[in-house]
């Protein structure tokens, strides 16, 4: 019905949209997401996917445009803490070492956004870390994957034999909840063909 854009640099995610919408835009979005950031993670993370996709939504007014955001939260007795992309290396280490034998949340943010409307929603899933030595941390960590991720790992990547267990949804982990996505799109065009 509209062309499709997804505002997001990430080639998981580009990957992952592409087994639902074979063809779509890619636009990513410039938005200051430490300003967006809130201390509930699910919040940060619908608030980011939503900041992005209105924000592409400008360049492509007729588009049904996706955004979409990962927040990776590690709940302790201070409340929640979100990691985001390492800064460097050696923040990349500490974010791992939180994470080493912990189970952690992956939260993902999606917000569609077409012409006269907007939906949105967050997916959760609980990954749970087997507990990994300096040695197996600094070698991941060298690897250099880590640096782009939320969490400074990835999923599908390098960091799969330090997960232990998964509860919910694995391509939320990856970026992209395609479960929830597909209903989604399916609402969509159910309520646009009612419409018509």
């Amino acid at each position: 019905m509209w062309p499709v854009v997804l505002a997001s640099a990430s080639p998981r995610r580009r990957d992952l949209l592409r087994e639902l919408v074979p063809e779509f835009t890619v636009d990513p979005a410039d938005v200051d997401e430490d300003a967006l950031t809130d201390d509930d993670p699910w919040v940060t993370a619908q608030r980011l996917a939503r900041e992005k996709a209105l924000a592409v939504r400008e360049r492509h007014p007729d588009a049904l445009v996706i955004g979409g955001d990962t927040v990776v939260a590690l709940e302790g007795e201070a409340g929640w803490s979100q990691l985001a992309k390492p800064l460097d290396e050696a923040d990349a280490r500490r974010m791992l070492g939180l994470l080493s034998g912990r189970t952690h949340t992956v939260i993902t943010g999606v917000c569609l956004v077409w012409p006269g409307g907007l939906s949105a929603f967050t997916e959760a899933t609980r990954v749970t870390f087997k507990a990994m030595s300096e040695g197996e941390i600094g070698a991941y960590v060298a690897t250099g994957e880590p640096m782009d991720k939320a969490g400074a790992y990835g999923f599908q990547g390098g960091a799969r034999p330090f997960v232990e267990r998964v509860e919910g949804s694995v391509s939320n982990v990856i970026g992209l909840p395609l479960e929830r996505l597909e209903e989604a799109l399916g609402a969509l065009g159910r309520g646009l063909s009612r419409g018509r």
